[in-house]
């Protein structure tokens, strides 16, 4: 997954032979993941129907700011709303007549009034004939809308329609997504970096059917990992055996059974990480021999004991070998005395964060939603109220980011 997944994409199609393939880059958008609303210019209907693209998006398409039924009834196209609404707006193809109307406000269509009222970052594909993408007029244009922050896509090379070879052809849809994503992956606060989060439980078995765990179903950890990889980090997330139907695209996912395969994985990747993030429900103990054959109910005689040992400490391990450029969070569950178990985890195991959960029907494990206190090595302390866990992930990882200073 890039970062047009679920991104709300403003598609603005202008007067151009290239509008053909502002088909394929609907097509291509939404193969990114991406939502796309189409605008197009009253001269772009001449080259590819709005049908086409209402088609393919299965969204209405605007060109106008009054359909004559619908301006009986007062309704209208506001292109302050669509301006309001995207992530993002891309005009391609970008004609010459349109490249000069962004220059000089003017917006006597739509498309250039949609223009003038988004707030969001917007990307521009020219396409044009040879000798009119050389023109000086273009030139300035382009370099304005440049001084502007928005983003030129450059014309490609090659054969026009006019005949003639040279530059001027719209970018192909796929070179248009991959240029965005990479520019929009530039922007975010953890392009680059590398993320660490364990989740799910960990099994210790008895026997080879029997094992000790518990209720947890990775989905907390899940969610930061989604956070961070939306931000633009490489997540490895080392995940515990669990049968939860998680979101798992675009992460490094390495699956493991018990605490000490958890922690040698976690060991693996911790030297890279700039943070780590535990939210892993690790079992605390481990039998101290494994039976290779199921255990029979007739060999125990009413009664059965174990001999446990604890598991190893990934989160302290992890806090020993901790350098002062990474960053380490960790998890709490308790049921009682939550505030002081969290406070004393956090000095323990020298880490930078604790998140304190607190068991109920509505957190904690196989819960859909979660409320969370993080108490921070400063002595600071933030509170999360109830909210479904997929938006605590982004609450709680952009918390993060700005306690950190990484934003």
């Amino acid at each position: 997954m890039g970062p047009l997944y679920q991104r709300k994409v403003l598609l603005g199609v202008s007067g151009s032979i290239a509008a053909y393939k502002s088909a394929f880059l609907v097509r291509e958008l939404i193969k990114w993941g991406a939502e796309v609303q189409v605008v197009m210019t009253t001269a772009a209907k001449d080259f590819i129907t709005p049908l086409t693209l209402s088609t393919l998006s299965t969204r209405p398409v605007y060109s106008t700011f009054l359909h004559e039924e619908e301006a009986k009834q007062g309704v209208w196209n506001n292109h302050v709303d669509l301006g309001l609404w995207a992530d993002l707006m891309i005009i391609a193809p970008a004609s010459s007549n349109t490249l000069s109307k962004l220059v000089t406000g003017a917006c006597d269509d739509l498309l250039s009034a949609v223009y003038m009222s988004a707030k969001c970052p917007v990307y521009v594909a020219p396409a044009m004939d040879l000798d009119m993408y050389k023109n000086e007029a273009t030139r300035v244009n382009l370099k304005e809308l440049e001084a502007r922050d928005v983003i030129v896509i450059p014309a490609e090379h090659g054969e026009l329609a006019s005949g003639l070879i040279g530059q001027g052809r719209m970018a192909e849809p796929d070179a248009i997504c991959q240029f965005i994503s990479a520019h929009l992956l530039k922007q975010l606060p953890l392009h680059g970096e590398n993320v660490l989060i364990n989740a799910g439980p960990t099994h210790e078995h008895i026997d080879p059917v029997r094992y000790l765990g518990n209720n947890s179903t990775g989905q907390m950890g899940v969610a930061l990992a989604n956070a961070a990889r939306s931000l633009g980090a490489s997540v490895t997330l080392v995940l515990g055996p669990t049968h939860y139907p998680l979101e798992l695209n675009g992460l490094n996912v390495v699956r493991v059974v018990s605490a000490k395969e958890m922690l040698t994985t976690m060991q693996d990747y911790y030297p890279s990480s700039v943070l780590t993030i535990c939210t892993a429900a690790v079992s605390d103990f481990v039998p101290k021999t494994t039976a290779d054959k199921k255990l029979k109910k007739t060999s125990m005689k009413g009664t059965m004991s174990i001999d446990l040992e604890e598991t190893p400490d990934i989160l302290a391990t992890l806090g020993k070998a901790k350098s002062i450029d990474q960053k380490l969070v960790g998890f709490a569950l308790e049921t009682n005395d939550g505030v002081g178990y969290a406070k004393e985890k956090l000095v323990k195991k020298n880490a930078d964060a604790i998140v304190l959960n607190t068991l109920s029907s509505s957190t904690g494990f196989e819960s859909n939603t979660n409320a969370v206190d993080v108490f921070y090595k400063d002595g600071a302390q933030e509170s999360f109220p109830l909210v479904d866990k997929s938006i605590l992930g982004q609450q709680l990882l952009n918390a993060l980011l700005n306690k950190f200073e990484w934003v």
